[in-house]
């Protein structure tokens, strides 16, 4: 019987007080909070199931709770997530949720977070996102025991990034930036969002890495191809979070490693 897998873990970093990153795989999530054994679950194939992530805004207030928010939100949603209408409208209303909750409290003006994700349908994958978190498409894992920079001479890189990043263009030379063109609040009036969304053929040994820019901003994509060639689902995981660690661990660090089996 076909199923997906989902290996998962978030963890504050080296340099950040604490987790403003939220995760959601189906109805279950993880907000602020910190680990560093993955946690693997697993689904049957049919329903939709959302896998997301949510990075809060750094440099404002709150960003723990605008994440939070956002990933339980698409939890109750998840089931009726059964097409990009229905993504584009279930985050336009997480935008609508995060902006009324700090209008309630003084405290929480200007909170933000980004998001981005995947459905998986029975034959389809949904992508999404807003702002700079990442979807990356993943090929298969080879043998953990061969040379993944050899192997990369021989063949195609192993990633190919689905999501688009809400960033400026960057000067040349230059890889990373903090500053975002849209997000789930963040502005003290509201502002309305454009999703990404894009849809493509579920096929059996589908691997998709979801991730915030705690790891793809401090390891470069050669390092996270060579990982995800030679290993999957835990060892995978752990192995990306320890690339974040021994880069410094700069930002709040959540990963999750989806595949489709059978």
């Amino acid at each position: 019987m076909p199923y997906i897998s989902v290996t998962a873990l978030s963890h504050p970093g080296l340099r950040r007080e604490h987790n403003e990153d939220s995760l959601v795989v189906g109805p279950w999530t993880l907000c602020g909070t910190v680990t560093e054994n993955p946690q693997t679950m697993a689904f049957p194939l049919g329903r939709p199931l959302v896998v997301a992530v949510a990075d809060g805004i750094g440099g404002q207030p709150a960003g723990e709770v605008a994440s939070s928010l956002v990933v339980r939100r698409l939890a109750l949603f998840g089931p009726a997530l059964d097409g990009e209408e229905a993504v584009r409208d279930a985050l336009g209303m997480c935008n609508h949720a995060v902006y009324a909750a700090a209008d309630r409290a003084p405290e929480l003006s200007t909170m933000g977070t980004t998001v981005a994700g995947v459905v998986i349908l029975e034959k389809e994958l949904l992508v999404f996102n807003v702002g700079d978190s990442r979807v990356i498409e993943v090929g298969p894992a080879g043998d953990g025991d061969s040379d993944p920079a050899g192997a990369r001479a021989a063949t195609d890189d192993t990633l190919h990034q689905v999501s688009v990043d809400d960033s400026p263009a960057l000067p040349q030379g230059r890889r990373t930036t903090s500053i975002i063109t849209q997000a789930l609040g963040g502005a003290p009036a509201f502002s309305a969002i454009t999703p990404h969304v894009s849809t493509s053929p579920l096929t059996p040994g589908t691997r998709m890495l979801v991730c915030s820019d705690g790891l793809t901003d401090p390891v470069l994509d050669d390092e996270i191809d060579d990982i995800l060639r030679a290993h999957d689902g835990g060892r995978a995981v752990f192995e990306l979070w320890k690339a974040a660690m021994a880069a410094g661990g700069p930002d709040n660090v959540t990963i999750a490693l989806v595949s489709v089996t059978g």
